[in-house]
């Protein structure tokens, strides 16, 4: 079948680099010619679905002097080429799974460079070639004997079904772009947040490995020293930064605060710290999502970004993204609504120059489509911004943000494709010049920010956001990278 580029265009209306996805897919025709493209409907865990683009047909594979034909179906996420591909076995009925290091039960395929893809470097051609080199190692399929139970023809039915997206399955729940990758997560810092990210990362089960890794030599008085007393399962503690290596995510928590210092000594105290810590860690996984926790974390993960040499998409801070989940939570219940149907964010500089924002249940012709729920928005908002800022003050910090930094990482890693605000990259929004981070509502996956949306503000939130920026691009001035 010759390659249709208008029939391809229009599939891909809804993806968000769609140009980007046709040259890779023209490539695919031309080296797996045997391959087939076509659109279908996927559907999710929580029953929500897509139509999503998909390939569909058999790599060859050679092993042990004898050739096989293996079929898969690779399913194309709207974020690609940034998010990777979803990755399945479609077994016959006469075919029986070998599940091993790169296939699971289910028919998924992990493979490390699924785990460690990262535009422009990655694309469907080479994951292909990747798939085809590690099959030929061992063969990811046999053929069913004549005496196997037929409960095995059951199972692979149920791996079919679930490799197409199919959502009448009862014996397994259907797949998920959330899907867990095998992934390895670094925490670098000391004290009470570093713990406390560990811990709350541990506690969502979405990681093979943990690597703690104390910035100070004082554990005792940094609070980590019990880190190394008692065993975790999945924790390393080390001190060895190459035991970080080939990390998803490095989470950085560490701070030098204290003392008699001025703000500017102790900032610059911190920035001598990363000058350290960034360069090591992204030496050892060059293609990891850095989440800065440290405070200040616009500042911080402005100079993250700056010593890492990484994209500014793969240097993410926490920013407002506790703020704004909990904005969203206590607006949600003031309206009946569930958070994320609120569209409500805490969006600009972390701290006391926040910008709150909230569409409301207006639609795009200004109307109040639900009067029932809520008559006055500004009223609401406000008396929702009180009741989050109380929450705010009386908080515990440090399992705040452990919460808040495990929810990042989770997104990352599941390649959830959600949206946070975070600090990131904000020149061009705005009227900002300066290449300054601050919180902006994002969309993010395994490749880090895939896009930024700009929600409507008044001119008065406008200057706010534009004096923020000066300000930090005044104080980046005075500091030694």
């Amino acid at each position: 079948m010759a390659f249709n580029e208008e029939i391809l265009k229009r599939q891909l209306g809804k993806y968000k680099f769609r140009d980007l996805t046709i040259n890779e897919m023209k490539d695919v025709h031309q080296k797996f010619p045997d391959l087939k493209s076509s659109q279908d409907t996927y559907t999710f865990s929580d029953g929500s679905q897509k139509d999503l683009l998909n390939i569909i047909g058999t790599i060859p594979v050679r092993h042990q002097g004898s050739s096989y034909n293996i079929p898969i179906r690779i399913w194309i996420l709207d974020s690609h080429p940034f998010g990777p591909p979803l990755c399945f076995l479609r077994p016959t009925s006469k075919m029986v799974l070998r599940v091993g290091k790169h296939v699971d039960t289910r028919g998924r395929i992990y493979l490390p460079y699924l785990q460690h893809w990262s535009h422009p470097k990655t694309n469907i051609t080479g994951l292909l070639n990747d798939m085809i080199a590690k099959f030929e190692e061992v063969i990811p399929l046999y053929t069913k004997s004549s005496t196997e139970a037929p409960s095995l023809t059951d199972l692979n039915t149920i791996i079919a079904k679930i490799s197409s997206g199919a959502s009448d399955i009862s014996a397994e729940p259907p797949m998920q772009a959330a899907d867990y990758y095998p992934s390895k997560v670094t925490v670098l810092g000391t004290g009470d947040l570093g713990m406390a990210c560990t811990m709350s990362i541990l506690a969502k089960d979405i990681v093979e490995k943990i690597v703690f890794i104390p910035t100070t030599e004082n554990t005792v008085k940094s609070g980590t020293l019990d880190m190394e007393i008692f065993h975790l399962p999945k924790v390393e503690f080390s001190r060895d930064y190459s035991k970080s290596a080939d990390s998803s995510v490095v989470i950085v928590t560490a701070n030098t605060w204290g003392g008699e210092k001025s703000y500017l000594e102790a900032l610059q105290s911190n920035v001598d710290l990363f000058r350290s810590i960034i360069p090591n860690i992204v030496q050892h996984s060059p293609n990891c999502v850095l989440v800065i926790a440290s405070q200040p974390v616009d500042v911080m993960t402005y100079m993250s970004w700056r010593l890492s040499g990484f994209p500014p998409h793969r240097v993410i801070g926490t920013g407002c993204n506790l703020d704004t989940r909990r904005f969203q939570f206590i607006l949600g219940k003031s309206v009946k609504m569930s958070p994320a149907e609120t569209e409500a964010w805490i969006i600009g500089e972390h701290g006391g120059n926040e910008v709150c924002v909230w569409k409301g249940l207006e639609g795009d012709n200004g109307q109040n489509n639900n009067p029932d729920m809520v008559t006055d928005h500004e009223t609401c908002k406000q008396q929702a911004y009180r009741a989050f800022k109380g929450l705010k003050d009386k908080s515990q910090r440090s399992w705040s943000v452990g919460l808040s930094v495990t929810d990042l990482t989770e997104t990352v890693l599941r390649n959830l494709d959600h949206s946070h605000s975070v600090s990131t990259m904000v020149k061009g929004w705005y009227g900002i010049s300066s290449e300054v981070f601050l919180s902006l509502p994002c969309t993010l996956t395994r490749a880090g920010v895939v896009s930024v949306s700009a929600p409507k503000i008044s001119e008065q939130d406008e200057e706010m956001l534009q004096n923020s920026a000066a300000t930090l691009q005044n104080l980046f001035q005075q500091l030694k990278i």
